[in-house]
């Protein structure tokens, strides 16, 4: 991965001082910092949205100093990186009134950072380290004020919940997170689910395949089919594969088949998967990462996923995995 900044020398070190909250709804966030780079170097600023950081500002480090302001929407997710593919940025949830000092080491992508001021990020880390006790209508009720309760139920429970436990535990935070991205694509998502349950009519798409042959979802139906969204980035997805593998040459002749839907944003990385884990049928993707135009159709938000499809293109099962995945596919075509 390259980077844009010079392996670290010291420390980096980042201020941010919040300041009152402006008539536009953000507020002008300070952020100065010390750090001993190379003159010329860049440290970004980056919102989170749809699991992917952008860049919204930057500062360039001369004679080991830099600084900028931002106007910026709290309580919000903010990443801090050197690095220009937003893949290794570093966690940091600024509130109203937050004053943050962040030791930055850019030599591990952030991992070392140290971070004071931030109720929020500590909340968060805390989280992380005990992810699997973590029940989460406690959590929210333990503060259904806190950033960090919308955004958990957001990125790490809304994947595998039903609309109506969208819905219960969106209910459970407070009125004053109703204006932020994540209560308010939690409260989108039950609407969107329900027009993409089981039994409902599989929404039609086409995207390219590798070799730029356009494919279309209703050319494929006639078989039972599963539409496989995975990406060569995606580790569990890679560690399924060989299981969709095993289950396509087992089923293929007896009415199953496959459509991958690729969530990469690098083409070569997903032509090389393809071949690696030898996956035979069709592939497309849009390239667009998380903006995947089939993903957001069929509400996938984690990989590895999956929508199985009836030959006339009906859904009748999602995120089938392992031998959940061959037991279903075997009762339908035996």
């Amino acid at each position: 991965m390259q980077k844009l900044l010079s392996v670290l020398i010291g420390a980096t070190a980042l201020l941010y001082t919040v300041n009152l909250r402006a008539n536009d709804g953000k507020t002008a966030v300070s952020i100065k910092g010390e750090a001993s780079l190379a003159n010329n170097s860049k440290i970004y600023l980056q919102r989170y949205y749809n699991k992917m950081f952008f860049v919204i500002d930057s500062a360039v480090v001369r004679n080991g100093s830099f600084s900028f302001t931002s106007r910026l929407e709290l309580p919000e997710l903010y990443g801090v990186t050197d690095d220009t593919t937003g893949m290794s940025s570093l966690f940091v949830f600024i509130e109203q009134g937050n004053e943050l000092f962040i030791r930055y080491d850019t030599a591990r992508g952030g991992r070392n950072a140290v971070i004071t001021g931030s109720p929020a990020t500590d909340r968060y880390k805390a989280y992380l380290q005990n992810a699997r006790n973590v029940k989460i209508e406690e959590y929210i009720k333990e503060q259904p004020a806190s950033i960090v309760s919308a955004f958990v139920l957001y990125r790490y429970y809304s994947p595998s919940l039903s609309a109506e436990d969208i819905e219960r535990y969106t209910s459970l935070l407070a009125p004053a997170l109703l204006h932020t991205q994540y209560v308010k694509l939690l409260k989108d998502l039950p609407a969107t689910l329900r027009a993409r349950a089981i039994g409902s009519q599989a929404p039609d798409f086409a995207l390219p395949a590798p070799d730029g042959k356009i494919i279309r979802l209703s050319d494929q139906l006639g078989k039972y089919l599963l539409i496989d969204f995975w990406a060569a980035w995606c580790g569990p997805c890679r560690r399924e594969n060989p299981n969709v593998v095993r289950v396509y040459n087992k089923y293929k002749d007896k009415g199953f088949s496959v459509l991958g839907v690729s969530l990469d944003n690098n083409k070569d990385a997903w032509v090389k998967a393809i071949a690696k884990d030898e996956l035979a049928w069709p592939q497309v993707s849009d390239l667009q990462f998380w903006n995947s135009e089939p993903a957001m159709l069929y509400v996938i938000r984690g990989i590895p996923g999956n929508v199985l499809l009836d030959p006339s293109g009906k859904i009748i099962a999602r995120n089938l995995r392992g031998e959940e995945l061959e037991k279903k596919i075997a009762s339908l075509v035996n």
